[in-house]
Formats: structure tokens, C-alpha cells, sequence
């Protein structure tokens, strides 16, 4: 065992006394809290045996010595108290299987060392798995440490009520005050009358009214004072039906936002946007605004509906943009609907859009193309956090196209493909990779949308180059080619939980053609910041291609 010196200073009637501690290694660091300013000689003894027993020794050998430059304390702990019995006796209709579960999920079992917490724990376990399955009303009627501290043994008992099996009952819902109890039924599929309880059902319902626009504040509990047997059949006597009691606060029907801001991409923004979550008395939600940037302007309009009850939820909306990007303008203007559905950790989108597309590209003649475009994607996320991941990997696929004989000036077929993969280096560092890339099938380029082609370059790509400065040049504009390739590998080290610094290198470009094929490199340092709104990044990047530096700045949060 090894030993540790540790000098404090604590109050003894001289100022700044120093109190020199010789302790077992991971003692001492247990220990070190506790022995403050605030503590004098008269308690170190008392104090330190208390905390002592807490770790399972209740023999220890305190050694005190006092002088004139204050204390040495020394400890010799002597042998650790292990468990040596364990008697759990769970009263209640539990099932052998279940009943078993439970004792071989204990966390203290016997030949282990006795700590309190860990006493206190392995007690909060048992009863937690209890209150999270079937049996809502268990309760803990007696616990026992028993410590014979001469033969350094502890003999653990343990008497617990499971009380009654619990099924739901009718749902009783308080604090609607315009919506209709149907809106949430489409968020409950799992909870119906005569389904067994279960905490994780009760929590996913709070977490997904939350989600939703509709509601500012939801709690959600069993109603075990208005339970009810179900009857005197053998098979339900040991079973309540309780009513599940939930309250809730309905958030404004209408709401106005304003912004301003900027980005690297497409430079200086304000914004203005009108949001109803009862449009037309149904519980649509309406989302409609203005977006003016310095390289584009967007007029948008929304609708959705609630989702179902498996849990599908449709759309659909209207968007009128132009641009000025890369001498490249386009006036565009689309009408759309799709239907998307969460699947656990995957999330499946399908929708069809008419789109209606003019293009200039510098400052030649106006080309129209237009496209009926069903679609569908697939992403799929498995992150350790949603907003400010460190271990985890998001990938996403989507398809896509438009055919002559359904209202579209040329025949395509869009393919696309990303994925972001994040790597924990030690407590403070990260590696994150994105990788993309996408294919059009079409004979010419000309007459698809630029949706449906591809442009590279600027935050969220490839830094070091203007936004969407890697494509086709056509004149002395840019275009959007038929194949897509982008990489990109970061390393982020954190300097305190607020500020850090990055290290990155991008490389991709757009073509028309495999054989155009070039990549575009580059490289730069960033720094990022823990906003509430999530990461920023600054990054100063250097382009290989074109020899020069770009600012990007951006908010970082996973597609």
C-alpha cells in the first residue's frame, strides 16, 4: 500500500498551523477535504475515524502529535471490513425470474469491501428497478448494516415491499386550455389502459411532449391514490389500475422572431420570421419568414402537421430565393411536401418538390429549368451527445431525381452520401472526419437544378476557399458539376471547459467529369468556443489552390 504525506493548515490557536497528514495513498485523497482551516486538533482525531469507518475500517491506529508548528497526523487504517452475509427478503407478486434478476443485480455482494456509499447505492438500485418496472408503489421497510469491527466482517439485511403490480388507466390531463386531448394521444401509442407501467414510457412521453412545439412544461406521474384492483381473479389480485395524472403548459400560439447575424458563407443577415402552432384551429404548425443575406434572399413558408400515432409526421411548404454567389445568379422558387418518421436512431425523409429554376451565370442570358423531384434520405446518429459530440458517428444517404416525362426539363438521377465520425483523444482532445460524396447520372448538366449538382468551398466544406468557389467555371462564374468529393479531419484540443484550439486540413472539389478530377487542399488553425447555442468555431484557413487566406467562422453542431 502506498503512502502519501500531506501538509494543510488548519486553525489551532496559531495562524497558518500546519497539519502534516501520513495516510495510505487513496485515504489521503479522501481525507484531504475534510481536513480544512476549520478543523482543530481536538476533532482531527474523531473526524478522521468517522470518515475512516465510511471506507469499511473500524479499527484504525490515529496518531496525534502536536507542536508548536502544528499537527502530525498519522493513520494506519489496519484491515478492511467485508461483507460476510446477506439476507434480501422481497415481498411481492415478483415472478422467480424477476425476483432472481434483482439479487443478481446487488451491488455489494458478500466478500467485498463495505463502504457506505456503496451500501447506500447498491439499496437505491434495488429499489429504483423495482419503481422503474411494474411495481410503482415499492418502498424500502428496513435496512441493517451489521459491523463487527473485531473481526471485520459486515452482515448486510435488507427487507423490501414491492407492493401491488401496476397497469395504466385512463389518461387525466390538466392545463388545456386550446388544444385537445387527441394531440397527445399521438405521442402515446405505448400507454394505454391495462398496459403495464413503466417509468421509461412515462419518460418518453414527457421527453416528446417537450420536443414538440405545443408544450413549454410537461410532468407526468402514476396516481397510486386512485388505484384500483382490478378484480378478485387469482391472476389480478396483486394488480392496481392507476390513472396516469399529466399536467401541462401550452406554449403561445403565436410567436415573432428577429435576428441579426452574420456568416462567413454569405456574409451579413437579418432576418424576420412568424411562427403559429394552431394554424387554422388544427394544431398545424405554421413557420414563415424573411432571410436577407448579402449573397441571398429567402422568402419561406411552412406547414406540419402533428405526427401520427406511429409516429410519421407530414409536411409540406413553399420557398422563393435568389442569390449572387460565386458571379453565379439564380432566382428560384419551390413547392414542396414530405413525410419523415424517426425510427430510433435512424431518422427516414421522403418528399417531392417542383422546383422552377432561372440561372445567369456572369452576366450572360437567363436558362430555365424545371423538375418534379421525388427524393428520400436516411440519417442515422449514434453520439455520445447531440449537440457537442466526442464519441460517435452520423452518416447520411439520400436519392434523388426528375424524369422528361414527368414534368422535368431533363432526365437525372442524384445520388449523395456523408459521414461524420468523432474519436475521444484523452479527457480533453478529439479527432473528428467528414467524408462526402455525390454523384448526378444525367447526359448534360444543363437544365438540372443546381439542388441537384454540386458546389464545394467555404465553412461546413472546404476551408481556405470562398463559399461555393469549387464547381464548373462557366465564363467567369461557377457552376454546380455532377460529382462531388470533400474530406476533412480535425483535431480539437480543449484549454478549459470554456475555450479551445483546432488543427484541421479539407480537401475536395466538384467536377463535371473523373478526369477533371483535382482536389482542392486546405489547412489552417481555429479556435473554438462553448456558447449556449452551442460550439463556435473561427478558423483561419490557407488554400494551396489559390494561394491565399479565408476567415470562416461558424456554429458547429452535427448535421
Amino acid at each position: 500500500m502506498r503512502w502519501w504525506a500531506l501538509g494543510l493548515c488548519c486553525s489551532l490557536g496559531v495562524a497558518q498551523a500546519e497539519v502534516r497528514l501520513e495516510a495510505p495513498e487513496e485515504l489521503a485523497l479522501r481525507l484531504r477535504p475534510y481536513l480544512s482551516v476549520e478543523n482543530g486538533a481536538r476533532r482531527l482525531r474523531q473526524l478522521s475515524a468517522d470518515l475512516l469507518a465510511t471506507e469499511g475500517y473500524f479499527s484504525p491506529q490515529i496518531t496525534l502529535d502536536e507542536a508548536e508548528e502544528g499537527v502530525h497526523l498519522r493513520i494506519d487504517p489496519g484491515p478492511r471490513t467485508r461483507v460476510q452475509r446477506l439476507d434480501i427478503v422481497i415481498n411481492g407478486p415478483l415472478s422467480l425470474e424477476r425476483r432472481a434478476a434483482l439479487l443478481a443485480q446487488w451491488g455489494l455482494p458478500v466478500g467485498q469491501a463495505f463502504r457506505q456509499e456503496d451500501w447506500n447505492q447498491a439499496k437505491t438500485q434495488l429499489l429504483d428497478a423495482l419503481l422503474a418496472e411494474d411495481h410503482a408503489g415499492a418502498r424500502l421497510l428496513d435496512s441493517l448494516a451489521d459491523i463487527d469491527p473485531q473481526q471485520q466482517r459486515a452482515a448486510l439485511s435488507l427487507d423490501v415491499d414491492a407492493g401491488p403490480r401496476y397497469v395504466y388507466g385512463d389518461l387525466q390531463i390538466e392545463g388545456l386550455q386550446r388544444f385537445r386531448p387527441a394531440l397527445i394521444a399521438r405521442y402515446k401509442p405505448g400507454l394505454r389502459p391495462g398496459q403495464p407501467y413503466r417509468a421509461e414510457d412515462v419518460r418518453a412521453l414527457v421527453q416528446a411532449l417537450q420536443a414538440s412545439p405545443y408544450f413549454s412544461r410537461v410532468q407526468a406521474e402514476l396516481d397510486l391514490e386512485q388505484a384500483q384492483t382490478l378484480s378478485a381473479d387469482e391472476s389480478t389480485a396483486h394488480t392496481r389500475q392507476a390513472p396516469l395524472r399529466l399536467r401541462v403548459q401550452e406554449q403561445p400560439i403565436h410567436r415573432a422572431r428577429f435576428g441579426l447575424g452574420a456568416s462567413s458563407n454569405t456574409g451579413a443577415r437579418v432576418e424576420a420570421a412568424y411562427g403559429n402552432i394552431d394554424f387554422l384551429r388544427r394544431a398545424w404548425q405554421l413557420e414563415t419568414g424573411l432571410r436577407l443575406e448579402e449573397k441571398r434572399q429567402t422568402f419561406f413558408s411552412d406547414v406540419f402537421l402533428p405526427p401520427t400515432t406511429d409516429g410519421v409526421r407530414y409536411g409540406g411548404g413553399f420557398v422563393a430565393e435568389q442569390s449572387d454567389i460565386e458571379q453565379l445568379r439564380l432566382q428560384r422558387q419551390a413547392l414542396g411536401w414530405q413525410r419523415s418518421e424517426q425510427r430510433g436512431r435512424l431518422e427516414e425523409r421522403w418528399s417531392v418538390q417542383w422546383q422552377h429554376e432561372k440561372r445567369q451565370p456572369g452576366g450572360q442570358g437567363w436558362t430555365t429549368s424545371r423538375a418534379l423531384a421525388p427524393s428520400v434520405s436516411w440519417t442515422w446518429r449514434e453520439l455520445d451527445q447531440l449537440i457537442e459530440p466526442r464519441r460517435g458517428v452520423v452518416l447520411q444517404v439520400s436519392l434523388g431525381g426528375g424524369s422528361k416525362v414527368f414534368f422535368s426539363d431533363q432526365n437525372f438521377l442524384r445520388l449523395y452520401g456523408r459521414g461524420q465520425f468523432y474519436v475521444p483523444l484523452g479527457a480533453r482532445d478529439s479527432l473528428s472526419l467528414r467524408l462526402e460524396l455525390g454523384r448526378t447520372f444525367a447526359d448534360a448538366r444543363q437544365h438540372v437544378p443546381q439542388d441537384y449538382l454540386f458546389r464545394t468551398g467555404g465553412t461546413g466544406s472546404v476551408r481556405g476557399y470562398p463559399y461555393q468557389s469549387l464547381g464548373i467555371k462557366e465564363g467567369n462564374a461557377v457552376v454546380g458539376g455532377r460529382y462531388l468529393a470533400t474530406a476533412s479531419l480535425e483535431y480539437t484540443h480543449w484549454l478549459n471547459a470554456r475555450w479551445g484550439v483546432a488543427a484541421f486540413v479539407d480537401a475536395g472539389d466538384a467536377v463535371d467529369a473523373l478526369q477533371d478530377a483535382r482536389l482542392a487542399v486546405g489547412y489552417g488553425l481555429g479556435a473554438r468556443w462553448r456558447s449556449p447555442a452551442g460550439p463556435l468555431g473561427v478558423d483561419l484557413a490557407y488554400g494551396a489552390r489559390d494561394e491565399a487566406l479565408q476567415l470562416h467562422f461558424s456554429l458547429l453542431i452535427p448535421f
